[in-house]
């Protein structure tokens, strides 16, 4: 019996990178670029460092990350990376300063969000109607906290009744605390719970081998179409609903 269905956010509920062109057009940096820019011009402004020493640094704490996150299923939070890079680099900012470029990181994706994949509110609409919704999705850089701000300022935070970030539950997907979570916020239990994803490894194998059923969303990332175990794949958010009711048996 499914009851409930939960979301990744990243190229399922919104396109990732989208933003990118947004910040073209405003004559910004890329994401990527401008991240290793504030941390420099922070660190600069007290004493002089060469802007590819702080990359190169940055590029190794990133390259730790996603180690961590790819082997143990942890995502370290933008604050630890960044005291990592600094540590690495041998080198302080005043907790003020530290503050305006934790901050600068943890917002980028909320002040100029990217854009929802086509058809998503309605899919949400519809399914909302049926079914209890969560998000359950890992947080790369923009925490949890920043992510709610981008879904509600989509209007599509409303349609679900919770929440799993990986910064918050303390682990990242396919780790079972991930669902965990989930099914605890929904009050159901796994087995009454269907995914929707855009990666096999995460989105599908990880809530199947808790019981789950699991769905592969492709509209903006079919990589991995001709390799999944998915119990369902759906190219587009206005077939969502009925996708999810057929393996509801509605």
């Amino acid at each position: 019996m499914i009851q409930g269905v939960t979301f990744d956010l990243w190229d399922t509920i919104v396109r990732d990178e989208s933003d990118e062109p947004k910040r073209a057009a405003r004559g910004l940096r890329p994401k990527r670029e401008e991240r290793r820019h504030l941390l420099w011009k922070a660190l600069d402004q007290i004493d002089p460092i060469d802007p590819a020493h702080v990359a190169l640094a940055y590029d190794v704490a990133d390259a730790a990350f996603n180690r961590v996150w790819h082997d143990q299923f942890v995502t370290w939070t933008i604050e630890e990376r960044l005291r990592v890079i600094l540590a690495g680099l041998g080198r302080d900012l005043p907790e003020d300063d530290f503050a305006r470029v934790l901050q600068a990181h943890e917002t980028m994706e909320v002040d100029i969000p990217p854009d929802p994949i086509d058809g998503v509110a309605e899919a949400l609409a519809r399914l909302a109607q049926r079914y209890k919704l969560c998000i359950v999705s890992d947080t790369i850089v923009t925490p949890g906290r920043g992510l709610r701000a981008l879904l509600e300022k989509h209007d599509l935070a409303k349609y679900f009744s919770g929440f799993a970030f990986s910064d918050e539950v303390g682990h990242s997907k396919p780790h079972r605390a991930m669902f965990e979570s989930a099914a605890a916020q929904l009050n159901l239990p796994l087995e009454h719970l269907v995914h929707v994803g855009d990666r096999d490894h995460n989105d599908v194998k990880g809530p199947q081998a808790l019981g789950m059923k699991a769905v592969l969303f492709t509209a903006a990332r079919a990589h991995d179409k001709d390799r999944t175990s998915a119990d369902a794949i759906c190219e587009r958010h206005a077939d969502l609903p009925d996708v999810i009711d057929r393996l509801a048996g509605v």
